[in-house]
């Protein structure tokens, strides 16, 4: 097992399936302590099963994070039992695709619910312990990974609305960074193409032949490919300080 997250907690949001189950493995074979959060306990406790099985510690938090009483009780569980937060991975998404005039209107608000308010909510209620985390001798820093998407950054037909979500948390996660980069708490996020996981789930056939036919979803990658990128962005040796960065020669920096 690596150990170069020994001693910390992570949250990862969405944890029942995909990205998210992957990325707690890999961050527990890290070192690291995770809380699972979803809506479908059933899978969580399959997950923390598996991963105690392999010698690790996990514990699985069934919470509706679009519920912000919900979201902050999440992450205070996790506070209380462990004592600390040192890594949230927003990861928590819904991708429900269409023609504007077509979809449903209350599909959007689900969208919005989940890509948008609950992670918000869950950054809102971890930041004050990321803070407090970052100040820590443990690793001196702490980290949120927002899991967004290539949508985010081109748009297409068929994906209005879900673009409108992933351009919001892009513009979300920059604005934090600055506000926070400083303090010891790094803002990162992963805006990955297709992945195989149950996202395209939730669409018609009629609509996913749509996408499909315009090649906007190449071959896709697997879960474990972002899991492997989200443990190299809160892995990393962090800088003392930005100070100490600008102050490097070019040829180091």
């Amino acid at each position: 097992m690596n150990t170069k997250l020994n001693g910390t907690t992570a949250i990862i949001t969405g944890a029942s399936s995909g990205i998210g189950e992957a990325t707690a493995i890999e961050l527990v074979a890290h070192g690291a302590t995770v809380a699972v959060v979803a809506r479908r306990k059933e899978r969580l406790d399959g997950l923390v099963a598996k991963i105690e099985a392999s010698g690790g510690t996990a514990v699985a938090i069934e919470a509706d994070i679009t519920d912000r009483a919900q979201a902050e009780n999440a992450v205070q569980t996790v506070v209380d039992r462990f004592g600390r937060l040192d890594i949230l991975i927003n990861n928590a998404g819904l991708m429900l695709l269409g023609q504007v005039i077509d979809t449903d209107v209350e599909e959007w608000e689900r969208m919005i619910a989940v890509n948008q308010n609950g992670l918000l909510y869950m950054t809102k209620a971890a930041l004050p312990h990321l803070l407090e985390a970052g100040k820590n001798e443990l690793r001196g820093v702490a980290d949120i990974v927002n899991i967004s998407s290539i949508a985010g950054r081109q748009a297409w037909a068929n994906f209005g609305p879900y673009s409108m979500t992933k351009f919001g948390v892009n513009g979300f996660t920059e604005s934090l960074r600055q506000e926070v980069t400083q303090k010891q708490v790094r803002v990162g996020v992963l805006e990955p193409g297709a992945v195989a996981t149950e996202l395209v789930s939730h669409n018609t056939d009629e609509v996913m032949d749509a996408v499909n036919e315009s090649n906007v979803i190449p071959v896709p990658l697997q879960p474990e490919d972002i899991a492997e990128s989200i443990a190299y962005m809160v892995t990393r040796t962090p800088r003392s300080s930005i100070a100490e960065l600008w102050a490097m020669p070019t040829s180091q920096v």
